[in-house]
């Protein structure tokens, strides 16, 4: 899946069943869905994207100390790039895009 494609499935009911774990988050929380997108992640193990998303996730939210913590273990440098950048650059990096 291209990132042109996964953005435009935004507007769908449901996010695509063909996407991990971090992608359907990154796609749940543009929904408005911050609750379940960080449900979805919470358990998982920290790689392939999850750490990386996690942390984002607690940028929106808007509790920086705790985003810190994520891109640590994501072994990111803390974003303070717009969140719609930075929503970007994560989705094309999982997407490989």
């Amino acid at each position: 899946m291209t990132f042109d494609e996964f953005k435009a499935s935004l507007s769908n009911e449901a996010p695509p069943d063909d996407v991990s774990a971090p992608l359907r988050a990154l796609w749940m929380v543009e929904g408005d869905d911050w609750e379940g997108a960080h449900v979805l992640l919470q358990d998982l193990p920290d790689g392939n994207g999850v750490a990386w998303v996690h942390a984002y996730l607690h940028r929106v939210e808007g509790d920086l100390p705790n985003a810190d913590h994520w891109y640590r273990r994501a072994q990111k440098p803390a974003s303070r790039a717009p969140l719609p950048q930075e929503w970007e650059e994560i989705a094309r990096a999982l997407l490989q895009d």
